[in-house]
């Protein structure tokens, strides 16, 4: 996803000597017409599945673990491979391809997972682009944004040579892509906002791990949510919990809310007062703590200076 400053963007995106030669210079809204149709039929079909990096998002590793009925643990070590999402430190996993560099859901025959294939591989060929200021306030991210489609056409690909018109509106529609973009952007405006920062600020160990464990196994989070203290640290209504405790959409969801607030300190999650006012007591308690300790060390330099002065005193008056 393609992201830079508003005054540059046709010479980043479309500029010959920055991008990928397969991305055609024409910004495409979603009446445009595309030619394009994918079938077994077609010469190269399937050679897109290999040599390719194929980035999961959160709603990518729920369904293709749920279509193959295996856990997130199971289906991370034997399907994925860690990797730092572009640009970022923030951890994520995409699919591990096989020893000859095909993904392991694809056969000669076409893909195996088709109606719950990845987001990544619905989009071709086409592309969406947003562009959008760096904002002062981290809460108002992506807010002022501009968003426009280009089309990607590989060298290989007989499918732009088939005789099948659609606009671009028709053709995300018929690849399930508006309903997979409405799941995916909330975790995707993180990553951009992560990127918006650029690397002089870096995530702890810690929030990388809560970051990973948040976005890749929802098993996990759930427990962590629920069987951690984490319910006596933030505010969330009876009608969420009970949304959340058996729907997974509705916990994903839940999930961007929180990695928002934790990462991010936005108001997405409310900490109880309570737990505010204990950690200000926590705070002022280590603060007395640390100027009891200063006003000892201060008494005892004193102490060593006032006997070092008497003792410099008693050798001089020998």
């Amino acid at each position: 996803m393609a992201e830079q400053n508003n005054g540059a963007k046709e010479k980043v995106l479309f500029g010959s000597d920055k991008n990928p030669t397969n991305i055609e210079p024409e910004k495409l809204t979603l009446d445009s017409k595309i030619q394009f149709r994918c079938h077994p039929g077609v010469s190269c079909f399937t050679a897109c599945c290999g040599n390719i990096n194929i980035v999961l998002t959160p709603y990518d590793i729920l369904c293709l673990r749920k279509r193959i009925g295996i856990d997130s643990d199971e289906f991370l070590l034997r399907y994925t491979k860690p990797f730092y999402l572009e640009k970022t430190d923030m951890p994520g996993v995409q699919i591990h391809l096989t020893a000859e560099g095909r993904c392991p859901f694809v056969t000669d025959e076409g893909c195996l997972v088709y109606t719950d294939r990845p987001s990544a591989c619905r989009y071709y060929p086409i592309g969406m682009a947003h562009f959008h200021e760096r904002p002062d306030d981290p809460n108002e991210a992506g807010e002022e944004s501009e968003k426009f489609f280009f089309k990607v056409k590989e060298s290989y690909c007989k499918g732009h040579e088939e005789d099948k018109h659609w606009t671009v509106r028709e053709w995300r529609a018929d690849q399930g892509i508006d309903f997979r973009d409405e799941i995916n952007k909330p975790w995707m405006e993180l990553v951009m906002r992560r990127k918006s920062f650029g690397y002089q600020a870096t995530l702890s160990e810690q929030a990388q791990k809560i970051f990973f464990m948040a976005s890749t196994n929802l098993e996990k989070f759930r427990d962590f949510v629920f069987k951690s203290s984490f319910l006596d640290t933030y505010e969330v209504d009876q009608e969420t919990l009970e949304k959340i405790k058996n729907d997974d959409i509705e916990l994903l969801k839940f999930s961007y809310k929180y990695l928002a607030s934790s990462l991010f300190g936005t108001n997405d999650l409310k900490i109880k007062d309570k737990k505010i006012q204990a950690k200000i007591a926590q705070m002022k308690e280590k603060q007395n703590g640390a100027e009891a300790n200063a006003e000892q060390t201060y008494n005892e330099l004193k102490k060593d200076r006032d006997e070092l002065q008497k003792t410099l005193a008693g050798q001089k008056n020998k």
